[in-house]
């Protein structure tokens, strides 16, 4: 793993760009000297509770619908070591190691709060082993939501006392006492409460979502250069997109959406062509007209979404929880209400987004629509079929993503003999938002190839520099147009230059460093 700048987390903040680089970017974390002072403090309010004869839960109970037990000093040990070991229950596929590793941050920035009571022992070798590149394996199914991520959480700590399976920095499935040897980590012998704060937080559902949000922050800015390739190629206007006619509706997300489209096409030679007064076009489509309004609606959903994930990168979840007089409360915040009702928010736009683009591509395709375009792009129709399948693949991920929009948060299934009676979905909501993201880079793909393809098709007209740049970019990894090719490997290559970023940097420099 590539290790970049090392991240302080001091009394528990992080940004949503911290949390992608050490997730996603191999970067490394370090424990401020007063936070470790301050973890080390708080330690000595659960010591005090634990050498206390009233029970408090967490710490001398047991959990869930099993706190009316008081458990003896000497078995205490073992509650948190069996806690972990029957949390860790989950099922299904491992999830992806850019998830695993955001929980393990997001947990570690809770634990650093002060206010869960964990060692500073146990906080210093979870620092460890994130940046040692052990990934504990986590199972798809194992959270509810609430009473917070619990079976992926738990099975992090197990990993980090020494059992489990991990992968090593090498990607490799090991165990995980394995791993940690090699790495020098000593494992950790939980001590009162800390099977709790290692497992009772919304990391998993947060982490899933401040990636989601930096990636769709980026393929929102594809959506609107997309949609000003298409109307180029489909000789549309851009008066519609007019500073002053979007000011008739205040919406800062239509506005942004607005400006840069009308940026992209400044300059374009296609969009000129027809300007004059003998052109009979009076309105453009839908999907070309209304591309501000559909995108900017999801950039305010997404600004909505930045300010819940703000929020809950601020909070410590735990339960219970240690205030600064030293008591220890039970509370509930570990409820994942607030993220999953966000997460399940941006799947809608996210949606109705790419069903936008597969409008304009659908239109690009067919002969009625696409004002002189050759029926599906193709070089010699009816022996090609230029990209009439690449649109149903962009179809059928569409269709995929108005089933994942269905809202993940509505649904309570009661567990623990009923004790935890409602739950929050959200990690399913989260689950379902990932795929959908990657759907969504898909579809923009296919549109960015199409487009791309119509516009060489209307040379000698040229397009703006903007959009004629990007097409150029594309062109160093896709073919322009010609006879029938594979068109699968389009895709992929498409869309890995979207992964890349290389053309959200494009658009900048062509746009002055301006979003």
């Amino acid at each position: 793993m590539q290790q970049a700048q090392v991240h302080k987390i001091e009394s528990g903040a992080l940004t949503g760009r911290q949390v992608v680089d050490i997730a996603r970017g191999g970067a490394t974390v370090e424990l401020d000297a007063a936070t470790e002072r301050d973890i080390d403090a708080t330690r000595k309010h659960i010591d005090a509770l634990a050498a206390a004869e009233q029970p408090t839960y967490g710490v001398s109970t047991g959990f869930g619908a099993l706190a009316v037990r008081h458990i003896p000093a000497e078995r205490r040990a073992a509650l948190q070591q069996s806690f972990v070991r029957s949390h860790a229950a989950g099922a299904g596929s491992a999830v992806e190691p850019e998830v695993v590793r955001a929980l393990m941050l997001l947990r570690l920035r809770t634990i650093s709060t002060a206010r869960t009571g964990a060692r500073l022992d146990t906080a210093r070798a979870l620092a460890a082993m994130l940046n040692a590149g052990i990934v504990p394996v986590v199972h798809e199914y194992g959270s509810l939501g609430c009473s917070g991520d619990l079976a992926p959480l738990a099975a992090v700590a197990l990993a980090l006392t020494g059992e489990g399976d991990v992968l090593d920095p090498a990607g490799s499935t090991r165990p995980a006492a394995q791993a940690l040897a090699e790495a020098g980590i000593e494992p950790v012998v939980l001590a009162e409460k800390e099977g709790l704060s290692l497992t009772n937080g919304t990391d998993g559902m947060l982490g899933m979502l401040v990636l989601a949000l930096h990636d769709l922050t980026g393929l929102l800015e594809i959506a609107d250069l997309t949609a000003a390739m298409s109307v180029e190629a489909l000789l549309g206007t851009d008066r519609v997109f007019a500073a002053d006619l979007q000011a008739l509706r205040p919406h800062p997300g239509q506005a942004r959406s607005a400006s840069r489209i009308h940026r992209l096409l400044a300059g374009s030679g296609i969009v000129a062509s027809h300007r004059g007064p003998d052109c009979t076009r009076v309105q453009d489509a839908y999907s070309l007209r209304c591309a501000p309004q559909v995108h900017g609606s999801a950039g305010d959903t997404i600004a909505f979404a930045e300010m819940v994930a703000e929020r809950e990168l601020a909070a410590a979840i735990d339960n219970p929880v240690v205030l600064d007089d030293g008591r220890v409360e039970s509370n509930g915040n570990f409820h994942g209400a607030p993220l999953a009702h966000a997460l399940d928010y941006l799947a809608i736009p996210l949606a109705d987004v790419a069903s936008m683009a597969e409008r304009r591509t659908d239109r690009m395709l067919d002969v009625a629509r696409s004002h002189g375009l050759p029926a599906f792009l193709a070089d010699d129709p009816g022996v090609d079929s230029g990209h009439m399948i690449a649109h149903y693949t962009q179809a059928g991920v569409v269709a995929e993503l108005k089933r994942l929009a269905a809202p993940a948060s509505v649904d309570s299934i009661p567990t623990s003999a009923m004790q935890e009676d409602h739950v929050s979905m959200g990690w399913a909501a989260a689950r379902k938002l990932r795929r959908a993201v990657d759907g969504l880079r898909t579809v923009l793909a296919v549109e960015l190839l199409t487009a791309a393809r119509a516009l060489d098709l209307r040379a000698p007209l040229t397009p703006a520099p903007a959009t004629g740049a990007v097409r150029d970019l594309l062109r160093t990894r896709v073919a322009g147009p010609g006879p029938d090719a594979h068109l699968a490997p389009q895709i992929a290559e498409t869309e890995a230059l979207l992964r890349s970023g290389a053309v959200n940097s494009t658009v900048q420099d062509h746009l002055g460093g301006q979003s």
